[in-house]
């Protein structure tokens, strides 16, 4: 499980593929999530908007990122 820090209190789900270098673009952030491929602790997330705070664990490709508050 990767840790990723943010310096904020949330961070929106959208945003947050795109700080992990997951997709490129807001585009392919948006598809990726309404395909269901986005679990949020454990549950798929299809809303991009979905705020996501600190010891929240986003699963992507296979691949875990905790969230950390600095």
């Amino acid at each position: 499980m990767e840790i990723v820090k943010i310096n904020t209190e949330f961070i929106k789900l959208d945003q947050l593929l795109k700080w992990i270098n997951v997709v490129s673009s807001g585009v392919e952030a948006k598809i990726v999530i309404q395909d269901g491929l986005v679990k949020l602790n454990g549950e798929i997330e299809t809303r991009r908007g979905k705020k996501i705070y600190n010891d929240d664990i986003i699963e992507v490709n296979g691949r875990k990122y905790k969230i950390v508050n600095k």
